[in-house]
């Protein structure tokens, strides 16, 4: 049964943003730029350090401004080369700021819903990359509002930052709004938590959680104009 959302809220990194293609070309970019030498497995390192830190983030463990550093320290340790971390995450988080490829499907997806919908985008990312790379896109003129957890304090899965963006969005009954994205921990536990419709975006078919009541789930973004109306 298709269903009317007044509001969408898309997660940006690994939703709308080709974050796996970002993330790569940034370190790369951030390695040379300090004369460091740079191998294709640094990338897998990195990976795995910086999910971990997010994952962090999201418990609250962390804090946005440690996370910016504390990955680049551990990824220097793990592969044995001496550079300031400090230097390294300025470095990273300047290139990545540049990177404003889209998941496909994004942009026709979006030009399609903003005339029947209002968009935002709901992220945990850092406001200095998500605002630039927001900037750079195609996909600029399509979203009413971004909501930022660096800005208003709290992340995802975290209520407060649901309650943040319930008031930026104007306060909407919760039955208006439906979150898209990518990670069941930080959106759609998020949301399913805070009372909201979700949809899960699950490119690469991992198995569905028996526990988590998922009101959709698409495999392509072009798949959300089958079950919105």
């Amino acid at each position: 049964m298709r269903k009317h959302y007044p509001w969408l809220w898309f997660d940006a990194d690994g939703t709308l943003f080709d974050f796996n293609r970002a993330e790569g070309v940034a370190l790369e970019k951030a390695f040379r730029s300090l004369n460091l030498p740079f191998e294709a497995g640094y990338l897998n390192h990195y990976r795995q350090i910086n999910q971990q830190v997010w994952q962090a983030l999201e418990r609250q463990e962390i804090t946005p401004e440690a996370l910016k550093v504390r990955r680049f320290e551990l990824l220097l340790e793990a592969v044995q080369l001496t550079c300031s971390s400090n230097q390294m995450s300025a470095a990273y988080l300047e290139q990545l700021a540049l990177c404003a490829d889209l998941i496909d499907g994004a942009y026709d997806v979006l030009r399609t819903l903003q005339g029947t919908c209002r968009i935002a985008i709901v992220t945990n990312g850092l406001q200095a990359v998500q605002r630039s790379r927001l900037a750079r896109s195609s996909i600029r003129d399509f979203i009413t509002e971004l909501i930022i957890s660096e800005e208003v304090g709290a992340a995802k899965p975290n209520p407060d930052f649901f309650a943040a963006a319930f008031a930026r969005a104007g306060h909407p009954a919760k039955g208006e709004v439906l979150i898209i994205g990518d990670s069941l921990t930080s959106d759609i536990q998020g949301g399913v938590d805070y009372g909201l419709d979700t949809c899960w975006y699950n490119p690469t078919a991992d198995p569905r959680p028996d526990s988590l009541p998922i009101t959709y789930e698409i495999a392509r973004l072009g798949e959300l104009l089958d079950v919105l109306d």
